[in-house]
């Protein structure tokens, strides 16, 4: 299970409403290649937007952070914005955020106040297949986490588009954590007379992680 970040590549808008802050734009697209030459199905999408909504934002737990943390999981010390609405519009989706007051969303402030054009960015999981001309065509177990804020962009229509795919991650008991088996195979194949000390390296690596469990 690959995570997967999407920067989408549009102008945000930014308001304020009763002395709090918020941002709205574009912040899914479907049915087309983005920079990443990925396509994220319409259907997926509509499916994670309403799951998004019914699980996340209707209990306000919907928490993202200022910038991509290196795993799924949303890090309460890091975050910056809650997404207060998320809605279907043609091809895209429709988000708004507030910026909160935590250390992270202060930071997000006075960057937009700053008059620094900031973006968004989804982070979920799942895997993805090679269709026609390479396109990599996201799969139906993918799983929105979140969407965050970011700075560079790189979609065809929101400021925004990226994808963290150099580290597999498992579910252990709703835990995510790394994947390091195949990187811990791909040691061994390659150690030659070195092996020994590799296979120690392995090791002590894979048993480094499975106590974090």
């Amino acid at each position: 299970m690959l995570l997967i970040s999407e920067e989408i590549q549009s102008d945000l808008i930014v308001e304020s409403v009763d002395k709090d802050l918020f941002i709205s734009g574009i912040f899914m697209q479907s049915n087309a290649p983005n920079k990443n030459n990925r396509v994220y199905p319409k259907s997926i999408l509509q499916r994670e937007c309403v799951r998004y909504n019914q699980e996340k934002i209707a209990h306000k737990r919907s928490m993202g952070e200022l910038n991509h943390p290196a795993s799924p999981s949303v890090n309460l010390d890091k975050v910056s914005h809650l997404i207060v609405s998320l809605k279907e519009s043609g091809n895209d989706f429709i988000g708004k955020a507030k910026i909160l007051g935590t250390p992270a969303g202060v930071i997000a402030k006075n960057l937009i106040e700053g008059g620094v054009n900031l973006g968004v960015s989804t982070r979920g999981t799942g895997s993805m297949s090679t269709g026609e001309n390479g396109v990599n065509i996201i799969q139906e177990d993918y799983n929105l986490r979140t969407v965050d804020i970011v700075a560079e962009p790189s979609a065809h229509s929101a400021f925004v588009d990226g994808i963290m795919e150099g580290v597999d991650w498992i579910c252990d008991n709703g835990i995510f954590s790394a994947e390091i088996i195949d990187e811990s195979k791909r040691k061994l194949d390659t150690a030659g007379t070195n092996v020994k000390p590799v296979s120690i390296e392995v090791f002590e690596k894979l048993m480094a992680q499975w106590s974090t469990k």
